[in-house]
């Protein structure tokens, strides 16, 4: 009898457990705050990237930190998945996962290709073109204080001709092919909580379970 081998793709495992260490570094603004938490409901650990009322800030961990302290070398004409738990206070958490452009002001031609947000009780998802264009590939219901599985695919292109593909539950919802997915200086990930419609209550956004691969499979 032979053991089943293990996920030779996993490239990172963002184990909350392990602290806010796994990511490049966190963005957030006082008196925001990154913590991990552990209800002991077999849920495990998580992130609480925590927004407080009346801020406009940002609450985010950005990019991935390998087990050697370097931060990923992400690469064009690649295929990545990220997989993540995650639950919000409201159903208006706003931005939720953005796949960032690197540089400022005219060092990028996208700012972010890829951008999630939580706003009027749905999950909704847009690629970004160039100059700004928004463009709405899909959204699906969202129930704030409950736990939603989500798996995001990026093959990564400067040309346009990358793809993407959005799952939550286990149901694909988003998809773009033709997409421009690599910007100028390259692109990295960040979760956690940005703007938002309703800036009267606190937006939180806690996150569980994150992992990076090459297939949608190695981070279910």
């Amino acid at each position: 009898m032979t053991a089943s081998p293990a996920h030779a793709s996993v490239i990172w495992d963002g184990d909350p457990a392990l602290g806010t260490k796994v990511f490049g570094t966190t963005l957030c603004d006082s008196p925001g705050s990154v913590t991990v938490g552990n209800w002991n409901d077999g849920h495990g650990s998580f992130f609480r990237f925590d927004k407080p009322a009346g801020s406009t800030s940002r609450c985010e961990g950005h990019n991935v930190r390998m087990p050697n302290g370097q931060e990923y070398a992400w690469q064009n004409n690649k295929t990545y998945w990220f997989g993540w738990d995650s639950m919000t206070k409201t159903g208006d958490t706003g931005c939720v996962f953005q796949w960032k452009s690197n540089g400022t002001n005219d060092q990028h031609s996208q700012n972010y290709p890829v951008i999630m947000k939580v706003e009027g009780g749905l999950l909704k998802a847009w690629y970004v073109a160039t100059g700004e264009q928004w463009i709405p590939i899909g959204s699906t219901p969202w129930s704030a204080g409950e736990w939603h599985s989500i798996q995001l695919g990026i093959t990564t292109s400067s040309s346009g001709s990358g793809t993407l593909n959005v799952y939550k539950d286990g149901a694909r919802f988003a998809s773009r092919p033709n997409a421009r997915t690599w910007d100028n200086l390259g692109n990295k990930p960040r979760w956690g909580t940005y703007f938002g419609t309703d800036n009267t209550k606190a937006s939180i956004n806690w996150v569980a379970g994150l992992k990076l691969g090459t297939t949608r499979a190695d981070v279910l």
